[in-house]
């Protein structure tokens, strides 16, 4: 592909949103504002990847020209035959990123997130995976420097999670995380097995990009907020104070609750958040319902009963049935290395998003 045409493209509308940036009065309106500078700094981001792409496809050039002049086991030739495999390896990479960036962004992908665990097939042995994915989404966001803050949990007996709710704030958050959504099935030896079986669990995860208020209209009259006290595992009570919120929604029949906060007022807004995401979400799904008869093939639709991914323990396997990825990694993803199956399925995404832009 020819990304020199996209490049200079990149390069005006950069240039235009610099010159709307500089308009004082673009201030005035704090969402305006906040798209540009967000478009600003990833178009200033693919302007650099852009420079340095074709600079390394001129050094490519210079050194297989070298080559052709140079004798086979001569020095030069030896070096340059080394620097290109480096600069075809770098190339590659920046192709993908600018790749990305000739793809229109998806409103969401720079929202903050809020994902919701949920125990399914399996009793206590599928608590504990619930509790292991927590434990692997937290890794992974320690290690992209994001910030996870726990909304509500619901503790099961040996001390995994029946239901866990939690947010996630930092950059591309939704971008990365959104090909989590669906079933994540399990396949170990549970710790309450005595005969060694290996048994087959599931937990349900769900990927809310976080809503903003205009994104959703709630009316005062549809909801009725309840509050109790909040309760800890095997519940027991963690506090003294009716500090636990409920949210009911009634044209949707949603019910959302929050009991991880410090006070019945921050459970409220952590609530009014989730139900908010809940709603836009069943939004999107609608919007993704229409477009999905022309898009089959989609990757990652976030249907919350695709089953998306097995954990085999005893084979150290794990496999992502989206796109046929059998990766032989399973310690290491559960400590939080997502990226080597995150990595391959928005490349993946990409290439089919491309494609339907006949490029």
């Amino acid at each position: 592909m020819d990304l020199q045409p996209f490049i200079d493209r990149f390069k005006k509308r950069l240039a235009e949103v610099e010159s709307a940036l500089g308009d004082p009065s673009v201030f005035n309106h704090p969402q305006k504002s906040q798209e540009l500078s967000r478009e600003y700094n990833r178009l200033k981001s693919l302007v650099v990847q852009g420079d340095a792409f074709l600079k390394m496809e001129g050094e490519i050039r210079d050194n297989q020209e070298l080559l052709e002049l140079e004798p086979a086991d001569s020095e030069m030739a030896l070096m340059a035959k080394e620097d290109l495999v480096g600069l075809k390896a770098q190339l590659a990479e920046l192709e993908v990123k600018l790749q990305m960036g000739i793809v229109p962004p998806d409103p969401t992908d720079s929202r903050d997130t809020i994902v919701e665990i949920r125990a399914g097939a399996g009793g206590s042995e599928s608590a504990l995976f619930a509790a292991d994915l927590f434990r692997m989404f937290s890794r992974y966001s320690e290690d992209q420097r994001w910030k996870l803050e726990v909304m509500d949990t619901s503790h099961s007996d040996l001390g995994g999670y029946k239901e866990i709710t939690f947010s996630i704030k930092g950059d591309d958050v939704f971008k990365r995380l959104k090909y989590e959504s669906g079933v994540h099935r399990v396949q170990r030896v549970p710790v309450t097995e005595t005969q060694g079986r290996v048994h087959t669990s599931t937990c349900t995860v769900a990927v809310l990009p976080e809503a903003e208020e205009v994104d959703v209209d709630i009316k005062p009259d549809d909801i009725v907020v309840s509050v109790c006290r909040a309760s800890g595992p095997g519940g027991q009570g963690v506090n003294t104070t009716d500090s636990a919120v409920q949210i009911q929604h009634k044209p949707s029949g949603l019910i959302v609750r929050c009991a991880d906060g410090r006070s019945q007022q921050q459970n409220k807004i952590q609530a009014m958040t989730v139900l908010r995401s809940r709603l836009l979400e069943r939004k999107i799904a609608e919007e993704h319902a229409k477009y999905a008869a022309q898009r089959k093939a989609q990757v990652g639709t976030g249907e919350r009963n695709e089953r998306i991914r097995t954990y085999n323990f005893p084979q150290n396997r794990v496999t992502d049935h989206r796109i046929e990825l059998t990766l032989y990694n399973l310690p290491a993803l559960m400590e939080g290395d997502l990226d080597t199956v995150i990595e391959p399925l928005m490349q993946d995404d990409l290439a089919t998003k491309l494609k339907e832009m006949n490029l």
